[in-house]
Protein backbone atom coordinates (compact mmCIF):
# COMPACT_ATOMS: atom_id res chain seq x y z
CA UNK A 1 0.00 0.00 0.00
CA UNK A 2 1.35 3.40 -0.96
CA UNK A 3 4.10 2.18 -3.29
CA UNK A 4 5.01 4.77 -5.93
CA UNK A 5 4.23 3.45 -9.42
CA UNK A 6 5.22 4.75 -12.86
CA UNK A 7 3.91 3.76 -16.30
CA UNK A 8 6.23 4.00 -19.30
CA UNK A 9 3.49 5.90 -21.21
CA UNK A 10 2.13 7.87 -18.23
CA UNK A 11 3.11 11.46 -17.50
CA UNK A 12 2.76 11.34 -13.70
CA UNK A 13 3.43 8.79 -10.95
CA UNK A 14 0.63 6.99 -9.16
CA UNK A 15 0.21 5.17 -5.87
CA UNK A 16 -0.61 1.49 -5.32
CA UNK A 17 -3.81 0.90 -3.35
CA UNK A 18 -4.08 -2.42 -1.51
CA UNK A 19 -7.29 -3.59 0.12
CA UNK A 20 -6.83 -5.53 3.40
CA UNK A 21 -8.35 -8.73 1.92
CA UNK A 22 -5.20 -10.84 2.55
CA UNK A 23 -5.05 -9.78 6.20
CA UNK A 24 -1.26 -9.28 6.07
CA UNK A 25 0.33 -5.95 6.93
CA UNK A 26 3.70 -4.67 5.75
CA UNK A 27 5.12 -2.05 8.15
CA UNK A 28 1.57 -0.87 8.91
CA UNK A 29 -0.44 -0.77 5.67
CA UNK A 30 -1.76 -3.89 3.87
CA UNK A 31 0.77 -5.93 1.86
CA UNK A 32 0.16 -6.72 -1.83
CA UNK A 33 0.36 -9.87 -3.92
CA UNK A 34 0.56 -10.25 -7.71
CA UNK A 35 -3.24 -10.23 -8.04
CA UNK A 36 -3.44 -6.61 -6.82
CA UNK A 37 -3.55 -5.29 -10.40
CA UNK A 38 -7.17 -4.18 -10.80
CA UNK A 39 -7.52 -0.82 -12.63
CA UNK A 40 -9.06 1.99 -10.58
CA UNK A 41 -9.02 -0.27 -7.48
CA UNK A 42 -5.32 -1.07 -7.05
CA UNK A 43 -3.74 0.88 -9.91
CA UNK A 44 -4.78 4.52 -10.21
CA UNK A 45 -4.33 6.78 -13.30
CA UNK A 46 -0.92 8.13 -14.31
CA UNK A 47 -2.07 11.59 -15.34
CA UNK A 48 -2.06 11.66 -19.13
CA UNK A 49 -1.38 8.72 -21.48
CA UNK A 50 1.00 8.97 -24.47
CA UNK A 51 0.45 5.48 -25.91
CA UNK A 52 -0.63 5.48 -29.56
CA UNK A 53 -2.22 2.06 -28.89
CA UNK A 54 -4.71 3.69 -26.48
CA UNK A 55 -7.92 4.28 -28.50
CA UNK A 56 -8.57 7.70 -26.95
CA UNK A 57 -5.00 8.85 -27.73
CA UNK A 58 -5.28 7.45 -31.26
CA UNK A 59 -8.58 9.29 -31.85
CA UNK A 60 -7.23 12.57 -30.47
CA UNK A 61 -4.05 12.20 -32.53
CA UNK A 62 -6.08 11.55 -35.69
CA UNK A 63 -8.23 14.62 -34.94
CA UNK A 64 -5.01 16.66 -34.55
CA UNK A 65 -3.86 15.56 -38.03
CA UNK A 66 -1.23 13.14 -36.73
CA UNK A 67 0.23 15.21 -33.90
CA UNK A 68 0.51 12.94 -30.83
CA UNK A 69 -2.13 14.18 -28.39
CA UNK A 70 -2.02 12.76 -24.85
CA UNK A 71 -5.35 11.92 -23.23
CA UNK A 72 -6.31 11.15 -19.60
CA UNK A 73 -4.95 7.83 -18.38
CA UNK A 74 -7.38 5.05 -17.56
CA UNK A 75 -5.25 2.01 -16.60
CA UNK A 76 -6.10 -1.20 -18.46
CA UNK A 77 -4.26 -3.93 -16.57
CA UNK A 78 -5.82 -7.33 -17.21
CA UNK A 79 -2.81 -9.49 -16.29
CA UNK A 80 -1.21 -9.90 -12.84
CA UNK A 81 2.11 -8.44 -11.80
CA UNK A 82 5.12 -10.57 -12.82
CA UNK A 83 7.16 -12.27 -11.50
CA UNK A 84 6.40 -11.49 -7.83
CA UNK A 85 8.31 -13.04 -4.96
CA UNK A 86 7.62 -16.75 -5.51
CA UNK A 87 9.16 -17.72 -2.17
CA UNK A 88 6.87 -15.44 -0.14
CA UNK A 89 3.22 -16.41 -0.51
CA UNK A 90 0.50 -13.97 0.45
CA UNK A 91 -3.11 -15.16 0.18
CA UNK A 92 -1.99 -18.25 -1.82
CA UNK A 93 -0.27 -16.02 -4.42
CA UNK A 94 3.31 -14.69 -4.66
CA UNK A 95 3.75 -11.41 -2.83
CA UNK A 96 4.53 -8.24 -4.76
CA UNK A 97 8.13 -7.07 -4.68
CA UNK A 98 9.98 -4.02 -5.96
CA UNK A 99 11.13 -5.64 -9.23
CA UNK A 100 7.67 -6.80 -10.35
CA UNK A 101 6.13 -5.29 -13.49
CA UNK A 102 2.55 -5.01 -14.69
CA UNK A 103 1.59 -4.62 -18.34
CA UNK A 104 -1.09 -2.19 -19.48
CA UNK A 105 -3.22 -3.31 -22.45
CA UNK A 106 -2.12 -0.12 -24.25
CA UNK A 107 1.57 -1.15 -24.20
CA UNK A 108 2.76 0.57 -21.05
CA UNK A 109 4.97 -1.16 -18.49
CA UNK A 110 4.09 -0.27 -14.91
CA UNK A 111 6.99 -0.47 -12.49
CA UNK A 112 7.47 0.20 -8.80
CA UNK A 113 9.69 3.25 -8.24
CA UNK A 114 9.46 3.29 -4.44
CA UNK A 115 8.11 0.21 -2.64
CA UNK A 116 6.96 2.20 0.45
CA UNK A 117 8.01 -0.68 2.73
CA UNK A 118 11.68 -1.48 3.11
CA UNK A 119 12.14 -3.07 6.52
CA UNK A 120 9.61 -5.90 6.46
CA UNK A 121 11.35 -9.15 7.36
CA UNK A 122 10.00 -12.65 7.77
CA UNK A 123 10.89 -14.16 11.16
Amino acid sequence: MGALLQCSFGLAPSSLVVLPKNKVMGEGPPAANIMDHIPMVNIMPFGMCNSPANPTVAAATAAALGVLTPMPCIPATSAPWVPGAATVMLGFMPSLDNVSKCMCNWGGVISINNPATTKTMIP
